[in-house]
């Protein structure tokens, strides 16, 4: 079209930009330097005066005070003495970033900053981690489902649709059990690290299902990387652990007493699962790539015996394992089949005289195609296994007879983990992060879904409770915040990086991966519009308030501006945002809809006048008065105090002001959220912090009512929801205006 021929080289723009910088910067010098020059003249005439009055009054023998002498003329403030006077300087990563300070504050040194009274409480958990781990979902005699993502454990009502959480790890759940009395938990945690790049130490919780009490912490200092899997024993009560390390460290823990009672290392192979022989607890079984170990417990040590597969095939994993009621072992693996496992009397004239006994394969029995990923054993023997590749479910008979099969839907992955609920009721956990709810006669249906990768792009409705989310695995979500359910998913080319609903509320966009974004329909799911612009990924799309403008932010240095009408169904090019060094990261419009600010990867913050033909201002002191319609910008002056001393540019992944102005969220690299006053202008700003993501927080939003806030986890691809509780009346600028009052009659200084 028109607009793209009119525009000039990309490259050629962006020199004469930044040439037109060091114009205005030398003229800047050039008038300091005049400045400078201009006093010394005038204290070079000022002393002779001085000196002369000084010879006077000795002569006449009046005291030489100060007041005395005639005060000098002093020269009027210069324009950038008057800037210096109204800004502030912050850093990140050594590089100084101006902020002006707004004209209603009259007294920034004596601001003083507290934490908002408003608070968070975690209020629903979006997510099932099936993707890879096992055996992580449960049924519990309460009516719940008991599994895990992030640093959470879920345990969702199935028939009420409520949720309680357990979340008192401090990083990412790695696996979990439940005791035979259906009541205790055991749940291991990975490693991490802190703020600082130190590893944390990984350990066990164990607490009681009913009051989510933590009834022990076990292991602390003695796992390495993470605990990979937990069994409770069913006579006494132990527990059994193995870690992450290279030998994948195998030990039994007293649960009353906290203290480890035995260990040993295992393998150096990877182990999938463990458990105690349900008939005997000094018996433990673990299994993993190409092996299954018969572990005896025996006054405090440790012997192995390897299973011997005779003339079986080796399969190269052992994927899990159950105890039939003859009290044999059964194995899946990676073959499809299930193996019957069994004592044999030593072959003596092979191994010669005092050879012990043996545990080989009874019986090989075809079961699945590709891997049997879970075993289930129901009362009366009956079992059922769940596939891979085939995604079937089946149910066997006592003597391994099929009786009865499903197949689950392929959008839900393959079959991870089967929990019983009453013999006939079944909870599936699917790779694919789902969890469905069935019966073999009426087939399955999702009570739980999630993303399963990484996320970026979040956004609430303009006036109704949904949410729409997108990320590395090309799904488009919208989510129902009352409901807790997903209204609709959509898959398409390419991963989506960021969304915005249109004011009107009819249609989303949502921007992509290579530069293509699209406008969906949220009643149809249609593609109502499409463009691309440039062929680098989108990070921010951002509706004018009034709708009539689209901002698109690309990491291609560019702001591309779009005219919207037909109720956010047609756009139209209007100009370009040409100036920043950087990928854009994050932008807002002005209430009036006609400026734009804006960050960028290099740490600016630019303003520009959209409607004057996106041109750049370069006075960015002539902005500090302007109000924002939204604030998600990580730079600028109303969110200064968010940022730690010291912080690297990427310490802070998205913020989010409240539609009341009256607090921030915050989205750090360190898996927390946080919630701090609005504005906040000060260094060192204390606020409220949240824990329960076991990644990096790429993203928070506010609902339209300020009632929730909605964080999403990178790689632990999980969405958490918090209700807001708290706050009292008053919006923003009430609360800048009687905190700046309140300074001037307080000789304090401002607490952090």
């Amino acid at each position: 079209d028109d607009v793209h021929i009119a525009d000039f080289p990309d490259r050629a723009s962006m020199m004469e930009v930044r040439l037109q910088a060091q114009d205005d910067e030398i003229t800047l010098l050039k008038s300091s330097l005049a400045d400078a020059l201009r006093r010394i003249r005038l204290h070079d005439q000022l002393l002779p005066l001085l000196k002369q009055q000084t010879r006077k009054m000795k002569e006449e023998g009046k005291p030489r005070t100060p007041t005395s002498a005639p005060a000098p003329a002093r020269c009027p403030p210069s324009r950038k003495e008057r800037r210096n006077q109204q800004s502030i300087k912050m850093f990140i990563r050594g590089r100084p970033i101006t902020m002006y300070i707004p004209s209603n504050i009259q007294n920034y040194e004596d601001l003083k900053m507290e934490p908002p009274p408003e608070r968070l409480e975690l209020d629903w958990v979006y997510g099932y981690r099936g993707r890879d781990c096992r055996a992580n979902l449960y049924f519990l005699p309460t009516g719940e489902a008991l599994f895990f993502i992030a640093c959470v454990v879920v345990l969702y009502h199935i028939n009420n649709r409520t949720q309680r959480h357990y979340h008192k790890h401090t990083d990412c759940v790695r696996c979990l059990t439940v005791h035979p009395d259906k009541v205790r938990v055991a749940s291991g945690q990975t490693a991490g690290v802190d703020k600082d790049g130190k590893p944390l130490q990984p350990c066990v919780h164990i607490w009681d299902s009913t009051t989510l009490v933590t009834l022990q912490q076990i292991g602390l200092g003695s796992f390495q990387r993470g605990v990979g899997s937990v069994a409770f024993s069913f006579a006494v009560t132990f527990l059994c652990v193995i870690d992450d390390s290279n030998e994948h460290m195998l030990s039994v823990w007293d649960c009353n007493k906290g203290t480890k009672h035995a260990e040993v290392k295992s393998t150096n192979e990877a182990v999938f699962a463990v458990e105690f022989n349900s008939s005997d607890s000094t018996n433990i079984i673990t299994c993993g790539k190409s092996h299954v170990y018969f572990w005896t417990l025996s006054a405090g040590q440790f012997t192995k015996k390897q299973g011997i597969f005779g003339k079986y095939k080796k399969p190269k994993f052992m994927q899990c394992f159950v105890f039939s009621l003859t009290g044999d072992v059964l194995t899946g693996d990676s073959e499809g089949n299930i193996l019957t496992w069994g004592k044999s009397a030593a072959d003596v004239k092979t191994l010669g005289k005092g050879a012990k006994e043996t545990f080989q394969i009874m019986r090989q029995t075809r079961a699945h195609e590709g891997s049997v990923f879970t075993l289930c054993a129901l009362q009366g023997g009956t079992l059922l296994s769940g596939g891979g590749k085939d995604r079937k479910i089946i149910r066997w008979s006592a003597d391994l007879a099929p009786e009865r099969e499903c197949e689950i839907p392929e959008n839900y992955g393959a079959v991870r983990t089967i929990a019983d609920v009453d013999g006939e009721e079944l909870l599936v956990g699917t790779t694919r992060n789902a969890i469905l709810r069935g019966t073999f006669s009426d087939g399955f249906v999702a009570i739980v879904q999630g993303h399963v990768d990484e996320m970026w792009g979040l956004a609430t409705h303009p006036s109704q409770n949904i949410f729409l989310t997108c990320g590395h695995d090309r799904q488009v979500c919208l989510w129902n915040t009352e409901e807790h359910m997903l209204d609709w998913c959509i898959s398409l080319e390419d991963y989506g990086l960021c969304a915005d609903f249109c004011p009107n509320g009819s249609v989303v966009s949502v921007g992509l991966s290579t530069g293509r974004w699209m406008v969906l329909d949220l009643l149809t799911k249609e593609v109502v519009s499409e463009s691309i612009d440039g062929n680098e990924q989108l990070s921010v799309m951002r509706y004018s308030p009034d709708g009539s403008f689209l901002a698109v932010g690309s990491h291609d240095n560019f702001i591309y501006i779009y005219n919207v009408t037909e109720s956010g169904r047609r756009y139209t090019r209007f100009g370009k945002c040409n100036g920043h060094s950087s990928f854009i990261t994050h932008l807002d419009w002005a209430k009036d809809g006609k400026y734009i600010m804006s960050n960028s990867g290099d740490y600016e913050i630019l303003y520009w006048d959209i409607v004057a033909g996106c041109k750049l201002l370069r006075n960015r002191f002539e902005s500090k008065d302007r109000e924002w319609a939204s604030y998600t910008c990580v730079l600028g002056f109303h969110v200064m105090g968010v940022w730690l001393e010291g912080s690297d540019g990427t310490d802070i992944n998205a913020l989010c002001r409240s539609h009341s102005e009256r607090m921030v969220a915050v989205a750090d690299d360190f898996c927390k959220v946080h919630l701090f006053q609005y504005p906040c202008p000060k260094p060192k700003a204390p606020s409220h912090k949240y824990e329960g993501h076991g990644s990096h927080v790429t993203n928070v939003c506010f609902t339209h009512n300020d009632s929730h806030l909605l964080s999403m986890g990178g790689k632990d691809t999980c969405i958490l929801q918090w209700k807001v509780i708290g706050g009292g009346a008053g919006d923003s600028r009430e609360r800048l205006a009687s905190a700046s009052s309140a300074s001037t009659s307080s000789p304090e200084p401002a607490s952090s």
